[in-house]
């Protein structure tokens, strides 16, 4: 029997991040995170509705997400869920929650406090980083083209 258990959410942090410890040093982090759903009615009302996530961060990852992130950042996150399921102290009762367990996670929008800079700033020439994955060296102004033969381009 085949298995598949992704899950892919963009949205904004509802809160700040919580960063904890195990006893064995290794960072979670827990965050809140909000992703809206617009629509039309058949009669051309707009309509909303929000779902909150809840999502556990682990290791360097959960460190940076800590360290950059804070309430109302937008930040695409990649993962799996979750049923984390435990007896009430309160009421004895079986309880459960419906989680992601983040296993990558993108940046979203510009740098923290300046959204302005993310709309102004041109787009860059290279593709996205996954955090946790090293960007690759710049070219040096040695290795960079010269512009001589740009003429026999092709296209």
């Amino acid at each position: 029997m085949a298995n598949f258990n992704k899950v892919l959410l963009m949205g904004n942090l509802t809160r700040d991040p919580e960063v904890r410890y195990t006893p064995k040093g290794t960072a979670i982090a827990t965050l809140g995170l909000a992703v809206n759903r617009t629509w039309s009615t058949e009669t051309g009302e707009k309509k909303e509705e929000v779902t909150f996530v809840d999502v556990d961060v682990w290791g360097r990852q959960a460190e940076t997400i800590g360290q950059y992130m804070s309430k109302g950042r937008p930040i695409f996150i990649e993962g799996r869920l979750k049923l984390d399921q435990w007896d009430d102290k309160e009421t004895g009762q079986k309880r459960s929650k419906l989680k992601v367990v983040c296993e990558n996670f993108q940046f979203l929008g510009g740098p923290k406090g300046n959204a302005e800079v993310s709309e102004q700033a041109p787009p860059s020439s290279r593709p996205p980083q996954r955090a946790g994955r090293p960007a690759p060296p710049a070219p040096s102004q040695e290795e960079a083209p010269s512009g001589e033969g740009e003429d026999n381009i092709p296209f």
